[in-house]
């Protein structure tokens, strides 16, 4: 007698959510998908994925609902009202918000999940394309232990790490500290990298000397590649960094400290983001290259 499968809703089909969706249906689990754009939904209905309607109609029935979508207003969007994805949940079951979103949001969006009986995880994940479509996507979950515990298979699925940080609201927290950190470095690194183009140093050696030093993170490493390829097919477009990196000075703020390091670098992600809206967040280097001083 064959084992019921698990029922898992995914809801947003963008970069993430649909290698997510892959790795889920890869690994067995019964998947209905949903997505504004119908579109994109295709080729995972083709994998095996069915193609829902509505989040309400993702929903129904589910084990399991994760989200990942854009921002605050998306994430409302596609879990409340009367097409929403909790008119959808039965009591008991699981919510999943893997988005990057306000700790504020993220507090309310429990709340009313709570109110209908369904439990909810915050659950953001540390990764970009290429981990979301080989499932080695970490993840910073917050939420009941209980309820993290009867999720775990779900998350192992998708990821590599479930990094358990406590109560709701934690995860989204530790995102936007994560991500305000690596926003600030790759502004930076842009900054560097013309100067180094400018300077008549020689590119390839002198950035070759910061990626095996102190300032050569994975993500320098990566970037600098990227920026001096002028490769920007995309994992992370620029106007996501941007509005993370506003999530995190709001909640940087609530405990008295001013982000003006988040602040600049928001800036050159929101010039990059006006004219290459549809690139890789590396392509913040290009307004800086077209800024010419003058010579001396």
């Amino acid at each position: 007698m064959n084992e019921k499968r698990v029922k898992v809703a995914v809801l947003g089909l963008g970069i993430m959510g649909s290698g997510m969706a892959g790795q889920l249906i890869a690994k067995g689990f019964d998947v209905t998908v949903w997505n504004r754009n119908r579109v994109k939904a295709q080729p995972l209905g083709q994998s095996g994925a069915s193609i829902a309607a509505s989040p309400a109609k993702a929903a129904d029935g589910a084990d399991f609902v994760v989200a990942m979508v854009a921002d605050d207003d998306a994430s409302k969007r596609v879990w409340l009202g009367d097409e929403g994805a909790f008119a959808g949940m039965r009591a008991g079951a699981i919510a999943v918000d893997c988005s990057t979103l306000s700790v504020d949001w993220v507090h309310t969006l429990s709340a009313a999940a709570a109110e209908r009986g369904i439990d909810f995880i915050d659950a953001p994940v540390t990764g970009t394309k290429p981990q979301a479509a080989a499932g080695t996507l970490r993840f910073f979950a917050g939420g009941d232990p209980a309820v993290l515990a009867k999720a775990e298979g779900l998350f192992l699925a998708m990821g590599t790490e479930l990094i358990r940080l406590g109560p709701v609201g934690n995860g989204a927290m530790l995102k936007l500290i994560n991500n305000f950190l690596c926003g600030v470095q790759v502004a930076s690194l842009a900054e560097a990298l013309v100067m180094i183009e400018r300077s008549g140093l020689d590119v390839q050696q002198a950035v070759g000397a910061l990626a095996a030093g102190a300032p050569g993170s994975p993500l320098v490493k990566m970037l600098a590649g990227r920026m001096l390829a002028h490769d920007y097919r995309p994992n992370f477009v620029p106007a996501l960094m941007a509005k993370d990196l506003h999530y995190a000075s709001v909640a940087f703020a609530e405990q008295g400290i001013t982000l003006a390091t988040a602040d600049a670098a928001r800036a050159r992600f929101e010039a990059v983001a006006a004219d290459f809206p549809d690139s890789d967040m590396a392509a913040v280097i290009e307004p800086i290259r077209a800024i010419r001083g003058v010579n001396r």
